[in-house]
């Protein structure tokens, strides 16, 4: 089903069982797969491939006991020229993802992040909400990308890292801070980073490394709790 008010590009292919909404936009030469819903006001670049099964421009909701509660009125879902979407993924309002974005099937990505050009976001992976991830950067399979973090350019996350915002687990005594890693790092599979630290540039995390505190540019730190390597 296409709302009337939809803008379409040349060449767009609409699969089977296709749910579009109010002012939705899709440009040129796009593939949109079977079963795909497209939440109003969406915006969809030239040459995007969405697999089957997604929903795009999806809203937040909450329950009475989130801490949390998700923003009204969020700005449309952005998707830039030459992005990729796998099957059975999930995209809410709010989120930009920039020229040449590699998103895995089932994956989610919450509002109010952006990805930015040529990023891989791998398969299963979920990314919270109100996190930046830069350019270049590649996050395998099975990632936790916690609320309020950050990611700068160049970055490596290996399969099944997790992190984490809440120093205190829900108390509600600790401002929200994910992790920040900063240009070049890399992030060894199943390492587990606390919340408000820092990874330095071209810093290298150990696999199943567990981070509780600031890792100076350059330096390789392993273990639990993790320890730099001299």
């Amino acid at each position: 089903m296409v709302n009337n008010t939809v803008q379409l590009g040349k060449n767009v292919e609409i699969g089977e069982n296709v749910v579009i909404e109010d002012n939705v936009s899709i440009g040129d030469n796009v593939v949109i797969g079977h079963n795909v819903v497209i939440k109003r006001d969406t915006v969809i670049g030239n040459g995007v491939q969405i697999g089957d099964l997604t929903q795009l421009g999806k809203s937040p909701s909450s329950n009475k006991k989130m801490a949390r509660k998700p923003e009204r009125n969020l700005t449309p879902l952005v998707i830039e020229d030459d992005v990729t979407i796998g099957c059975n993924s999930v995209i809410y309002r709010n989120v930009q993802l920039k020229k040449g974005v590699f998103v895995g099937d089932l994956t989610s990505i919450r509002e109010k992040v952006t990805i930015g050009e040529d990023s891989i976001v791998g398969r299963n992976v979920m990314v919270e909400t109100n996190t930046q991830v830069g350019k270049k950067v590649t996050i395998q399979t099975g990632c936790y990308i916690t609320a309020d973090m950050v990611i700068e350019d160049d970055v490596f996350i290996g399969p099944c890292c997790s992190s984490s915002n809440d120093k205190y687990m829900g108390m509600g005594n600790f401002e929200h801070q994910g992790p920040i890693i900063k240009k070049s790092a890399k992030i060894g599979n199943n390492a587990t980073l606390l919340p408000a630290v820092t990874i330095g540039e071209n810093a290298i995390i150990g696999a199943g490394a567990v981070i509780t505190k600031d890792v100076p540019a350059g330096k390789t730190v392993v273990g639990n709790p993790g320890r730099v390597i001299k």
